[in-house]
C-alpha cells in the first residue's frame, strides 16, 4: 500500500462507508436517490471535532440536503466544498461491486471514489490537525446535493446567501492541479409546430421539418459568428462550441411534417452571458417561424451552468499554485464554482483523482494522491484560517 498518511486505515474506513451509501442523482426517477445518509454520516464525523453542523433541505426537493459544517468564526475563512451525489452506473461493466470500496493496484475502486466522495475524508483528515487551535478565520466543510444532475444544491445555497467566507476550493478531480476557469454548459430545446397534410399538395400543410432545416442553418451561422468573436487560449478547445445533438420530426414519408424537435448544447467561454445567448438565438429563430407560419418553442432543458473564471492574480490562485507547484489551468467540464463565486468568494477547483476516471466503470482514486491532497489542504487551512 502506497502513501504515508498515518490514518490511512481511518481514511479507508470512512470512504468505504460513504461509497456504501447510494446517493445517485439523476433526472430519471428510477435512478435518483436521497443523499441524506451521506450528509448524516459527514455530520456524525464532524460534530465531535467541534464543527457546528447545519443540515439544510434543498427547497422543493424532498430527500435532498446540503450541509454546512463550520469550525471557528469570523468574517472570512475557507470553504472546502464537495458534492455528495454520484452518476448512475452500469454494474455489468464493473469488475467489482460499485458500492464496496475495493483495493487493488494501489487504487481504491468504487462509485464516487474520485468524483467525489473521496474528497471528504481527506478534507476531514486535514482539518483534524487544526481542531483545538485558535482559528483566526473559520474553516467550513460544505457538502452539496445533485451536482451531477441539476446543480440545485449549489443554486439553493447561492439563493440563501450561504455560506459566507472569503475563499472556496471545490475538490473535483483535477489531479491536484488548480483550475481557475471552465466553460459553461447550456442544453436547449427547440420545437417547430405546423400543420400536417397529404404530401401530394404542399399547400395543405405547413412543414415543420423544412422550418427546422432553415433554423439549423441559422444556428450554425450563429455558431460561426460566436467563434469568430470569442476565443480563449487557456482552453484545449479555444472556441465556444455548439453541438446539434438529436432531432425528431414527422411520422411518415407521405405526410407533411407537423412537428420537429431539436436538442442541442452550447459551451460558452468565460465572458459570454447565457441569458444574452438565449435571447440572440430566439431573435434569430422567431423570423423563421413567422415566415413559415410555424409556432415556436425555445427553452432550456435545464437551467445550465454559467462559465467560470477567477483571475490569475487572485490570492487563492497564487496560494494553490505555490502549494502544488502547478500553474492554474482551464478545463472543459462544469462545476459548482459559479454559485460559490456568486456568494462573493474567490473560488478555485482542485482535488485528488482525475476527470478521466469520473463517470466510468471501475472508477478509482490512486493511493498516491492521498498524502499530497492532505498536505495541500493543510497548507490552505494554515494560509487562510490561522
Amino acid at each position: 500500500m502506497s502513501g504515508s498518511i498515518q490514518h490511512l486505515p481511518d481514511l479507508r474506513e470512512m470512504l468505504a462507508r460513504l461509497i456504501s451509501q447510494p446517493s445517485i442523482s439523476s433526472a430519471s426517477a428510477e435512478w435518483d436517490h436521497s443523499n441524506e445518509p451521506v450528509v448524516r454520516t459527514l455530520a456524525e464525523w464532524l460534530e465531535p471535532m467541534g464543527f457546528n453542523v447545519e443540515i439544510l433541505e434543498v427547497p422543493g426537493l424532498p430527500g435532498k440536503y446540503n450541509m454546512i459544517a463550520t469550525l471557528g468564526s469570523g468574517p472570512g475563512g475557507l470553504v472546502l466544498s464537495g458534492h455528495t451525489d454520484t452518476v448512475p452506473f452500469d454494474d455489468k461493466r464493473w469488475q467489482s461491486d460499485p458500492f464496496t470500496l475495493t483495493e487493488r493496484d494501489d487504487r481504491w475502486y468504487g462509485l464516487g471514489t474520485c468524483d467525489m466522495k473521496g474528497f471528504f475524508p481527506l478534507a476531514i483528515e486535514a482539518a483534524k490537525a487544526f481542531v483545538g487551535q485558535d482559528l483566526k478565520q473559520p474553516l467550513i466543510i460544505l457538502a452539496t446535493a445533485d451536482e451531477e444532475s441539476s446543480m440545485d444544491g449549489a443554486r439553493a445555497l447561492a439563493e440563501a446567501g450561504r455560506p459566507k467566507a472569503r475563499y472556496a476550493v471545490i475538490g473535483e478531480p483535477t489531479g491536484l492541479k488548480p483550475v481557475r476557469m471552465h466553460k459553461g454548459i447550456m442544453m436547449e430545446r427547440l420545437v417547430f409546430e405546423g400543420q400536417s397534410g397529404h404530401s401530394s399538395d404542399p399547400s395543405l400543410g405547413r412543414n415543420a421539418l423544412e422550418g427546422m432545416h432553415e433554423a439549423l442553418g441559422e444556428l450554425l451561422a450563429l455558431r460561426s459568428g460566436w467563434q469568430a468573436k470569442y476565443s480563449n487560449p487557456n482552453f484545449k478547445v479555444q472556441l465556444p462550441t455548439m453541438n446539434l445533438g438529436c432531432i425528431h420530426g414527422g411520422d411518415n414519408p407521405n405526410r407533411i411534417c407537423a412537428r420537429c424537435e431539436l436538442h442541442f448544447d452550447l459551451r460558452p467561454l468565460p465572458g459570454m452571458d447565457m441569458k444574452a445567448l438565449r435571447q440572440e438565438i430566439l431573435d434569430t429563430l422567431q423570423p423563421v417561424a413567422k415566415s413559415r407560419e410555424l409556432s415556436l418553442t425555445f427553452e432550456p432543458l435545464f437551467d445550465g451552468v454559467p462559465p467560470f473564471e477567477t483571475p490569475a492574480e487572485a490570492e487563492l490562485v497564487r496560494a494553490c499554485e505555490k502549494l502544488t507547484g502547478h500553474s492554474a489551468e482551464a478545463v472543459a467540464f462544469a462545476t459548482e464554482a459559479p454559485w460559490l463565486q456568486k456568494l462573493g468568494m474567490e473560488t478555485l477547483v482542485m482535488g485528488p483523482g482525475y476527470i478521466d476516471q469520473a463517470h466510468q466503470p471501475d472508477e478509482f482514486l490512486e493511493l498516491s494522491q492521498l498524502d499530497p491532497a492532505v498536505r495541500i489542504l493543510k497548507g490552505l487551512i494554515r494560509e487562510f484560517c490561522l
